[in-house]
């Protein structure tokens, strides 16, 4: 009797210049610790100046964490192809210029080629971007990405849990984005509803 080993779920992580790099430190951790994950790992040079400037961490220190660390400028590797079965991807963060990017189809490094496979192949793609304010192209091209079939998803924190540190809110974030990769998880509490005495009365009492 023959046995078959279940093909690794493989998820793209890449890592941006706009502020968050915990957020990717973050979720590249969880994601090792998850059973039948493969990871690969891209991240920008203005990444690599975010990891250094915003964690005290080098480039080497995140690759361990990745099953594959693929350079940014590598066109060639395999995540530039729709041909690699992928899961789907996450930029966390994401830069306003990788956004644009993205948007317009530019596939000028591995990272936005690689966002471009998701698109087209109609995979997850999920970008976790990070601005404020927002000015109206920034707008027009998240709506772009939204109407191409990527989700955009800012990393805004929530207070329903009653967070107690940086970390609790760090986790409850990557818990949505691994929900949205249908990643069973229990980084953070559920919202359960309001305690029934927290809860209004009917209508006019």
């Amino acid at each position: 009797m023959t046995t078959t080993t279940a093909a690794p779920k493989r998820l793209i992580v890449a890592i941006t210049g706009a502020t968050g790099a915990a957020y990717g430190l973050r979720l590249l951790q969880v994601l090792q610790e998850t059973p039948g994950i493969e990871t690969h790992l891209v991240v920008s040079d203005a990444g690599i100046l975010n990891l250094q400037h915003e964690l005290g961490m080098r480039l080497a220190e995140l690759e361990i964490l990745a099953d594959v660390a693929h350079h940014v400028r590598d066109v060639g590797a395999i995540i530039a192809s729709g041909s690699f079965q992928s899961d789907g991807m996450v930029v966390a963060p994401c830069s306003m210029r990788t956004l644009a990017a993205v948007a317009h189809g530019l596939s000028d490094n591995l990272i936005t080629r690689a966002a471009d496979v998701m698109i087209k192949e109609r995979r997850r793609l999920i970008l976790m971007v990070r601005e404020a304010p927002l000015n109206l192209a920034h707008l027009r091209n998240m709506t772009s990405v939204t109407e191409m079939g990527g989700i955009i998803y800012p990393p805004t924190p929530v207070f329903y849990h009653r967070p107690q540190t940086i970390a609790d809110i760090i986790d409850h974030t990557i818990g949505r984005i691994v929900d949205l990769l249908n990643i069973p998880n229990s980084l953070a509490p559920r919202w359960n509803g309001l305690a029934a005495e927290n809860r209004p009365g009917p209508a006019g009492h």
